[in-house]
């Protein structure tokens, strides 16, 4: 039986834990957490965890391999027979979008992201599904390199906290009633 891949995109290690290129991570975690699953399963260097959407499979997936890497890791992962880009979700960051805005995709380009940029290198494709959330703040960034690696200030988290919220519900309106029923939700 084929289930639902959620892929959030992140760097590991503490010291990119709480940074705005870490929003995926973030989002697979807060999911895990309301699903009652830890990851606990490392596979084609991410680590994995797997629970249910109402009687739906879901595995999430934080790829360990930073972030310019993460195509390795997703192309390994769509080797199994049990999984498939077609019910693959991928969880990124966005530095085009307003910070706490939201944005599902059913294909597309990298728009910079690096990786994004990865995974459509490894896979061949944009035909896949992606949850970016925004992090563009309202303020001009003077190096966006140095920007995404830096931690959220206290008055952006609860823009991010409602953001990470409202992208579990809507990776749950994906897997339930499909990607046209979440973007009219979520976008």
């Amino acid at each position: 039986m084929q289930g639902w891949l959620v892929i959030g995109l992140g760097n590991p290690g503490e010291r990119y834990e709480k940074t705005r290129h870490n929003l995926g991570f973030m989002l697979v975690d807060l999911l895990a957490e309301q699903l009652g699953v830890k990851f606990k399963d490392q596979e084609c260097r991410s680590l994995i965890a797997v629970g249910l959407i109402e009687s739906t499979q879901v595995e999430l997936a934080k790829p360990q391999t930073y972030m310019n890497l993460s195509g390795e890791a997703v192309a390994c992962l769509l080797k199994s027979e049990f999984r498939s880009i077609q019910s693959m979700i991928v969880v990124v960051d966005d530095l085009a979008l307003p910070l706490g805005k939201i944005r599902i995709r059913p294909k597309g380009s990298s728009g910079g992201h690096n990786g994004l940029r990865s995974i459509i290198a490894f896979l061949g494709t944009e035909q896949f599904i992606r949850l970016r959330i925004g992090i563009r703040p309202e303020y001009e960034i003077e190096d966006t390199a140095d920007f995404v690696l830096q931690n959220f200030s206290k008055s952006e988290v609860e823009r991010v906290e409602k953001a990470l919220q409202e992208g579990v519900q809507a990776i749950q309106t994906i897997i339930r009633e499909g990607v046209e029923k979440a973007m009219a939700n979520f976008n």
